[in-house]
This record gives C-alpha cells, sequence and structure tokens, in this order.
C-alpha cells in the first residue's frame, strides 16, 4: 500500500498544474500542526481553489470575521477555540460556511446538533481523499484529483515517511 501511495505520489508530482485557478471558491484551512497545515494549504492551492490557513479557532475566527469563505477545512483538536467549538461559533453567527472536519479522532455529534460539518477526514488521509472531499462538499467539478501537480520543492520521501503516504 505504501509503495502504491509513493507511486501515486510520484504521478501527481509530473502532472501539470490548472491553467486557470478556481478563483471563486475560496477555503480557510485551519490546523494546528503547521506540516500538515501547509501540506492542505498547498494541495488546495495546486488544486485551484484559494486558501487562507489559520494556526488555530481563535485565528481562524478572526479570519472569518474579516473575510467570506466557500469552505472550511478545520481539525477539532486545537488550542484556544477547538474545531466543534469553532462550529458552533459559526452557526451561532448565522455564517452560511460548509466545513470538513480533518481530524485524529472524530468528535461524537447527536442528531439534533445544527452544527455538524459537512464532511469528516480521519487522519492520516491521503491528498486524493482531502481533494475530493472539497470537490464532493463544494460540489464542483474543477481539477481531477489525479491531475494535481505537487510543488517541485517538496521532499517526496520525507512525505511519505512523516505521513505514511
Amino acid at each position: 500500500m505504501i509503495a502504491k501511495s509513493i507511486a501515486q505520489t510520484n504521478e501527481l508530482a509530473s502532472a501539470p498544474l490548472p491553467d486557470e485557478p478556481n478563483l471563486r471558491q475560496r477555503i480557510l484551512v485551519v490546523e494546528d500542526d503547521s506540516a500538515i497545515r501547509r501540506l492542505n494549504t498547498e494541495i488546495l492551492t495546486c488544486s485551484g481553489y484559494h486558501v487562507d490557513a489559520a494556526e488555530d479557532g481563535a485565528a481562524a475566527w478572526d479570519k472569518l470575521q474579516r473575510n467570506n469563505y466557500d469552505l472550511m477545512v478545520t481539525d477539532n483538536d486545537m488550542p484556544k477555540v477547538t474545531g466543534v467549538e469553532l462550529l458552533q461559533k459559526v452557526q451561532a453567527a448565522g455564517i452560511v460556511l460548509p466545513v470538513i472536519m480533518a481530524t485524529g479522532v472524530a468528535p461524537e455529534f447527536s442528531d439534533c446538533d445544527s452544527w455538524q460539518p459537512n464532511a469528516t477526514l480521519l487522519k492520516p488521509y491521503t491528498f486524493h481523499e482531502l481533494v475530493s472531499a472539497v470537490k464532493e462538499v463544494l460540489d464542483v467539478a474543477s481539477v481531477p484529483p489525479e491531475a494535481i501537480a505537487l510543488p517541485p520543492h517538496w521532499n517526496l520521501k520525507h512525505l511519505t515517511e512523516q505521513f505514511r503516504l
């Protein structure tokens, strides 16, 4: 499985960048782990989205007050404001925003919770799973996951070891 993921990652690295970024769709990535935040930001940027990043839920809330987003991809277990608390704040403020919870442990939601995420990705997830979830939630047909080009400065060996790709 690791060899297959490495081969897929190598194929992605040689794929061309999309000609026209989808500037209409703006994504906020909220993640306290700087490496994962950088990876998610770069892969979504390479997929044609405009991406902003925040290091925790409090910083994300500040960005949500100043900018409009089409989607938020957030971790849950973060300092200051958790992903669930951030979802609650977004809902309480009346902000209509699709959310993907990308986390190591999925929080429990009851059927009556109106602030549930639109999708959940459990870590570790692949680049394909991230982009597919984003596309599904946004319901768009932009760049297929197979056509994503990884930035040339990425050390693929380090990534595959660190994130078990």
